[in-house]
């Protein structure tokens, strides 16, 4: 199935409930239905794998006796413990996508759905509370939830083209831009797409340690660093952990998160329940290795009048009608004392001075706390066209286990504005693969990390600058890339100036010729119907 065949199943899936399921509650019931789908799929699929197995000389399951291979056959894949091991959730026939299809057409599907959703929690312990059971409660007329099955029936998953991709996040992601901006738009809330996402872990790396996301969403950040840390396993001969905590505003987000850490198989302290960072913070204690966050842009409602004293506030108290600096103090405040940042945030935040915000950022300058600053091209959200920036924080620049090069009093500036060549649609745009290659390796060149294809950084015109404290300060604090990195070296043109403005005149005066020409025989042919002026 292609991605644009993914997408128009899901917005035919949305639009069977359109009417009678509010647009910001689309995405759950059919986040439901697309998870069921998934697990089945994924289930039924291992139960081939454990076949082939049996038949494959070179598995450890191999039985050469075709009889007895046989008659082996069921009690293989009715054993758990090979989807457990695999981290393929058991699902019981009843609660099977195929089965529970067969009786889409009954008056109490569904709650033969709500018991399937439960069936499967108390199989898979990891989702328990998790996954979506309000299916009896969407008072949905007859044969729409039917319908609905029939359409999430279209998506085929498997284990090569699916089993490592953040689906939920990109069907999270669709509704949200689709279906539910109302409710996206508030405060600010913003799935980051997997580009943006890639950059960030690029850049950061996330190898070894604690990772930690103050407004993790539905876990795409979680997801591609653990993906980072396999990708590298080898490279680096020697074993990579992440332990993962993080928090979530909103209930069912989190919920959303969750099924996606179990889906791939990972673990996460996402603190006893949903709420605020700022007023409910489930991670006081927490001294991460690495912080990687999306929080939301610009949002003045977040609690920051009962704060004044909170400790979190070492860089000067943050302004109550906007949390960017709150979200940078906050992050700041739980970086272990080697620890990094990588955060996106609106670009008013490089360089604003209202409400003390300027103040803040020559703070976090002068202590050193802010190591890297990335400028983004416009188009690489698909729900917003605010423009964005990525703030990357270290505790520790000297040279050591972060690099082997001391930046201490240095900043990077990266404009990337006119990367993202490659078009996801009319209004999108994403990294190519050479590009995050590419902006990733002008930071680890920099700083010399082991992520480093060991070549020597240099400033590149229009593209790249290592400021120093004098640098900075001459800019006032402002962090904004295009005024560091300057303009793009420009190829040297042979043909003098004098010639070129011939060749153009010469040429206007061809075009000019030609319009007057148009213009008589339009003259003329209005003459001949009566229309002369």
């Amino acid at each position: 199935m292609t991605n644009e065949e993914f997408k128009k199943t899901l917005w035919d899936a949305a639009n069977s409930l359109r009417g009678s399921v509010s647009a910001a509650a689309y995405k759950y019931p059919v986040l439901g239905l697309v998870f069921l789908k998934f697990v089945s799929d994924m289930f039924e699929a291992q139960a081939e794998i454990i076949k082939n197995r049996l038949a494959e000389p070179q598995s450890d399951l191999y039985i050469a006796d075709e009889e007895i291979r046989n008659e082996s056959v069921s009690d293989f894949i009715q054993d758990r413990t090979f989807y457990e091991t695999d981290n393929v959730f058991w699902i019981p026939i009843e609660a099977r996508f195929s089965t529970l299809l067969e009786k889409a057409t009954a008056a109490d599907f569904a709650q033969q759905l709500d018991k399937a959703m439960q069936k499967i929690e108390v199989e898979n312990t990891q989702l328990s509370g998790v996954l979506y059971r309000e299916f009896s409660r969407l008072a949905l007329e007859p044969g729409k939830l039917g319908e609905l099955m029939n359409i999430v029936a279209k998506l085929k998953f498997n284990p090569k083209d699916h089993g490592s991709r953040d689906i939920f996040g990109e069907v999270y992601e669709y509704f949200l831009g689709q279906f539910a901006m109302n409710e996206g738009q508030r405060a600010g809330e913003f799935y980051t797409p997997k580009s943006v996402v890639n950059l960030l872990v690029e850049i950061l790396a996330p190898f070894k340690g604690k990772i930690y996301d103050p407004a993790c969403g539905s876990g795409g950040m979680f997801v591609q660093s653990v993906k980072f840390k396999d990708a590298h396993q080898k490279q680096l001969g020697r074993k990579g952990d992440l332990a993962i905590y993080g928090q979530e505003l909103m209930a069912e987000t989190r919920k959303l998160c969750l099924m996606n850490l179990a889906v791939h198989g990972l673990d996460g302290d996402l603190g006893e329940s949903y709420g605020s960072t700022f007023t409910n913070d489930q991670h006081k204690t927490l001294r991460a290795d690495y912080i990687l966050a999306n929080p939301p842009f610009n949002i003045s409602n977040w609690g920051g009048e009962k704060l004044t004293n909170d400790p979190r506030w070492v860089f000067e108290i943050p302004p109550a009608g906007n949390a960017n600096y709150a979200w940078l103090q906050h992050m700041w405040s739980r970086l272990s004392a080697k620890g990094r940042a990588g955060i996106v945030l609106a670009n008013g935040s490089m360089s604003s001075n209202s409400s003390n915000e300027g103040n803040i950022r020559r703070n976090m300058v002068q202590q050193d706390a802010v190591e890297c600053m990335v400028a983004m091209p416009g188009q690489l959200f698909s729900n917003t066209q605010i423009p964005a920036c990525l703030w990357f924080l270290s505790k520790d620049k000297s040279e050591g286990v972060n690099g082997k090069f001391d930046r201490t009093g240095q900043v990077l500036f990266i404009d990337a504005r006119k990367k993202a060549n490659s078009r996801i649609s009319r209004t999108q745009v994403e990294f190519t693969d050479s590009e995050l290659h590419e902006l990733a390796q002008i930071y680890h060149r920099w700083r010399g990390t082991e992520f480093s294809d060991g070549k020597p950084y240099e400033d590149i015109p229009g593209l790249c600058f290592s400021a120093d404290s004098q640098a900075l300060e001459s800019h006032d604090y402002i962090l904004t890339p295009g005024r560091y990195v300057g303009a793009e070296v420009m190829e040297d043109c042979d043909e003098a100036f004098a010639d070129k403005m011939a060749v153009l005149t010469n040429k206007l005066a061809e075009q000019m010729a030609k319009g007057a020409e148009l213009d008589q025989l339009i003259r003329q042919k209005l003459g001949g119907l009566g229309y002369e002026f």
